[in-house]
């Protein structure tokens, strides 16, 4: 656990910017004439998707070379997908549920790494436990760009960064009403409309709601969620449009701590095993309330037949009252300490992103560019308290009770985080047989952080300049090799338990791999080999407390495929090896070796089950370690089985961890276990 938030704080030069950027903003909305350009972000063809994340242009992405992997609707409606990080279970490169079923923060490990959250392209802030979570009913697909990806989106861990995509109006009117029920006390009632405005088509909108409450994975934990989202699409002329999205979501509930020790949980105690859902938080003093709150646009206008200027703009608002009580370490034979922390207080912030796109063609070559500017700003105010020995418990018979803290004991904090970035991408297409990609990148960041409770102030400058490169051969069968390189660049706004701000994280990555999509068939397989070096590494020390260690590397091979092996039958299927090592060159805890999934769906389509959808899934984590301490590999299965009754009515269950395997998903000087069964059933109506 960390008391450490982050901070940030406006340089003139950032000052200067950001009123050259309103002004552009502005000047650009008045005299705006334009479109019903198609977003470029996704488009389907018969083989493949094409797909804008690691790019920020439309790009195939068999025929990119950098790492990036995608879920769309369909697939998540399928497994019914209840949190962000279950979106890339059946996928390569990404552990996730290793710290069990939190129920208010997502969790990603992608390639050994921490990775960045962005929706719509635009960087979501999480400063310690002030986290943003995207409502996965809201969204239309969600990508993942594996490693380093600074070049394009400047601040990212190493890891890479996941894209929620939110659900954008369409052209046709259409909606659904889906109501859910299922064991840990699971309720969800969803509505989605979308459709035309006015006759002409030209603008164009979309409401999604939710509301939602469910147990959580330990006893007497739960979460209410009440969520909205209504989005318009205007074209304002033949070459300009407009795309507004807005989001508000309200969380109420006792929060999930999962932290165990090893001691009773991987280890052997004379007392026997400590049970999953043990809670040893204080479920009648905490609570999570939690509110967040967007409105942005995506504007895109066609300058002429080889420029095109786009703006993406997101402000966003998040309010936090936490009171938090969890398992800190062993003091006795039966008992350890707990700590206790509480958070009250609100982010402001907004992201702009200006880019001109220009394409153009010679006899043999096909040139796309792409200029931008950046610009974030992060504003943080809070009181908070932080005991991490605030009283003891039985480990194997807690008691749920605790003193209240009283009001005078929280103390200030506030962190002020602003970056500029300027970035400039080329990207060649040769002959129709190569793909050369260059990149570079500058971030200034300026960041802030006062602590009135270690009387300190930081005040300091991280800056950045990050390369990327990649090569890709297209070969006639579709066998397209590559080549790829890519570096990272992480301000941190935390401090230390002295009060000093953490070193800017860096990292650098090569990449040799092969992307295959035949023109006959619809699918593809990915291949990829990887070095990452990460320098300024995080690690939990004794006691909890995040240190910087020095550097960390990861190497690995990764093997995926998505398609359609008949016309009924498709298979998901992934495999992922990584060798992760610390500073001192011992395994990092946390990271198994070997990772292995299938997930496989048979439609009955055009038989005398016609309507019918079975599916079923195996993920297989492998053995990781944390120090001395090892934790056994585990398997577990999924299942799914749907029935369109017709054209409207559809009926569905799906059930996670089928088996209810016990299992401890990792240990990072605590254990988690990992999550329960999980059952829920469907019914939607669709139009």
């Amino acid at each position: 656990m960390s008391n450490l938030l982050p901070c940030s704080r406006p340089t003139a030069l950032a000052e200067a910017v950001r009123l050259a950027l309103g002004l552009t903003m502005g000047g650009v909305l008045i005299g705006m004439a334009t479109p019903a350009l198609a977003q470029e972000e996704t488009l389907e063809t018969d083989t493949l998707v094409v797909v804008g994340a690691a790019l920020k242009v439309a790009s195939p992405l068999v025929e990119t070379p950098r790492p990036v992997s995608l879920v769309e609707r369909e697939e998540l409606d399928e497994r019914n997908v209840q949190r962000l990080d279950e979106t890339f279970r059946y996928r390569s490169g990404v552990l996730a549920g290793h710290y069990g079923a939190d129920n208010n923060t997502d969790w990603f490990k992608v390639r050994g790494f921490d990775q960045a959250t962005y929706q719509d392209g635009l960087r979501i802030y999480r400063e310690g436990y002030f986290q943003w979570l995207p409502e996965p009913y809201g969204l239309e697909r969600v990508e993942i760009f594996k490693g380093p990806a600074s070049i394009l989106y400047g601040e990212a861990p190493s890891g890479g960064l996941v894209n929620a995509v939110s659900k954008r109006p369409t052209a046709e009117s259409r909606g659904e009403i889906e109501v859910q029920g299922g064991n840990r006390n699971h309720r969800q009632f969803a509505f989605d409309s979308s459709g035309p405005a006015t006759e002409a088509g030209d603008v164009r909108y979309r409401v999604v709601g939710l509301y939602k409450e469910r147990d959580g994975d330990l006893s007497d934990t739960d979460n209410e969620r009440f969520y909205l989202a209504p989005s318009f699409e205007w074209d304002l002329s033949d070459h300009t449009w407009l795309t507004v999205l807005a989001s508000f979501q309200r969380d109420d509930g006792i929060p999930v701590n999962p932290f165990k020790l090893p001691y009773g949980t991987v280890h052997d105690t004379p007392f026997g095993r400590v049970d999953p859902q043990t809670n040893y938080g204080a479920p009648e003093y905490d609570k999570d309330e939690h509110t967040q709150t967007a409105i942005g646009y995506e504007f895109r206008h066609a300058v002429d037949d080889t420029w095109n200027f786009e703006q993406d703009f997101r402000y966003s608002h998040l309010d936090l009252d936490l009171r938090s009580t969890y398992m800190m370490m062993q003091n006795g034979e039966r008992t350890a300490s707990r700590g206790h922390l509480q958070r009250d207080g609100e982010i402001d912030s907004f992201t702009i992103d200006n880019r001109l796109v220009g394409k153009w063609y010679t006899d043999r070559m096909e040139n796309t560019l792409l200029l931008g500017v950046d610009y974030q700003d992060l504003n943080l105010n809070s009181r908070e308290f932080d005991n991490f020995f605030y009283d003891s418990v039985d480990i194997f018979d807690p008691q749920s009770d605790i003193a209240p803290v009283p009001g005078d004991q929280l103390t200030g904090r506030r962190i002020d985080k602003d970056q500029l970035g300027l970035y400039l991408q080329d990207q060649l297409r040769v002959d129709d047989r190569w793909v050369l990609l260059g990149s570079v990148r500058y971030d200034n960041a300026d960041v802030r952080n006062e602590s009135e409770g270690l009387n300190v102030t930081v005040d300091e400058t991280q800056a950045s300049t990050s390369f990327s490169g990649g090569i890709m051969y297209l070969g006639e069968k579709g066998l397209n090799p590559y080549l790829s390189y890519t570096e990272s660049f992480q301000p941190i706004a935390t401090t230390d338990a002295s009060g000093a701000v953490f070193e800017e994280v860096e990292g650098k990555q090569w990449e040799l791999g092969i992307k295959y999509a035949p023109s006959n068939w619809d699918g593809y397989v990915t291949a990829a080999v990887f070095d990452l070096e990460e320098s300024n590494s995080f690690a939990t020390a004794p006691g909890g407390y995040q240190t910087q260690e020095g550097e960390r590397t990861a190497a690995g091979f990764e093997l995926e495929s998505v398609g359609y092996i008949t016309d009924n039958l498709q298979l998901s299927a992934a495999y992922t090896y990584t060798d992760a090592r610390n500073a001192e060159d011992n395994r990092a805890a946390l990271i198994p070796r070997h990772m292995a999934s299938a997930w496989i769906n048979y439609d009955f389509a055009n038989s005398g089950l016609n309507g019918l959808q079975v599916a079923a899934g195996v993920r297989h984590v492998g053995q990781s370690v944390d120090g001395s301490t090892t934790v056994p590999d585990y398997t577990v299965g999924d299942a799914m089985v749907s029935y369109a009754i017709n054209q409207n009515w559809t009926a569905q269950i799906n059930v996670n961890n089928v088996t209810n395997e016990e299992y401890v998903a990792s240990c990072d000087f605590w254990c988690y276990y990992g999550e329960s069964r999980s059952v829920i059933g469907s019914l939607s109506y669709r139009w």
